[in-house]
């Protein structure tokens, strides 16, 4: 009874610990990401090629290749996704980039800090 009793217990402690180290990982820098400041890009000076950019924070970290043609967005593809990519974000997100041709969009709503990693990676690639 008392080697169950031990056992019961090795298990809730270690269930408890593994419950406090993912509520660390999914909340860490979760406020610096909500404060990202994401800048404009200026297309005007880019040659044609495709560019590359990261934004590293955690499960926020992302790279992304950004095609220019005659100083346009034409074709973003992510290259590392973020630790827990929603397609349909992502998709939102992109599209919202091509068709303003900027980082200067709304977010994605309900995915907040994701939307700015993609956005700071697009701005990263882009300087």
């Amino acid at each position: 009874m008392k080697k169950i009793l031990k056992i019961t217990v090795s298990i809730f402690i270690i269930l408890f610990l593994i419950a406090i180290g993912g509520g660390l990982f999914i909340t860490r820098g979760l406020e610096s990401g909500i404060n990202l400041i994401v800048n404009d890009v200026n297309l005007s000076s880019l040659s044609d090629g495709v560019y590359n950019g990261k934004y590293n924070a955690g499960r926020w970290s992302n790279e992304m290749n950004i095609t220019i043609k005659e100083q346009k967005i034409i074709k973003i593809d992510v290259v590392k996704d973020v630790f827990f990519s929603k397609p349909e974000v992502t998709k939102a997100l992109l599209s919202k980039v091509l068709e303003k041709q900027n980082t200067n969009v709304d977010v994605i709503s309900g995915a907040t800090v994701t939307s700015k990693a993609y956005l700071k990676a697009i701005e990263n690639s882009l300087k």
